[in-house]
């Protein structure tokens, strides 16, 4: 496990504005599908000067998952990001309800979760307070 005496704070990182994937080209329907479709995570509109390479970006108040093109794209499988929910059983029937694999796992200390892949392989937790 890495520790640091080093607070959070002090080295001046107060939160995390968005988490990064990759996808591969010409898939933007595919995100859109799960990432508003399914998730329910509004698509919001790219800067200009960003459209060109693709992807698409998905925002709320508390959630920013941004999707870019990778020309050698490989899924992450380990690396992923933990999306905090409301209610974990309705998450789960609404990704079964669309047919997408659910992947149990113990639970953390306080949390229950279970893991889902993306439409392109990216590895995605999902975790709810007990």
């Amino acid at each position: 496990m890495c520790q640091s005496s080093i607070r959070v704070s002090e080295m001046g990182v107060t939160g995390l504005h968005h988490v990064q994937l990759a996808m591969p080209a010409g898939r933007e329907s595919d995100a859109v599908a799960f990432y508003s479709g399914v998730l329910g995570i509004p698509q919001v509109t790219k800067p200009v000067h960003l459209e060109a390479r693709g992807g698409c970006w998905f925002e709320d108040d508390s959630v920013r998952i941004h999707l870019g093109v990778e020309d050698d794209f490989r899924p992450a499988r380990k690396a992923h990001p933990a999306l905090l929910v409301d209610d974990l059983s309705s998450m789960r029937e609404r990704l079964r309800g669309s047919h997408v694999t659910i992947v149990e796992d113990a639970p953390l200390p306080g949390y229950e979760r279970f893991y889902v892949d993306d439409p392109f392989g990216n590895r995605l937790e999902f975790l709810t307070e007990v």
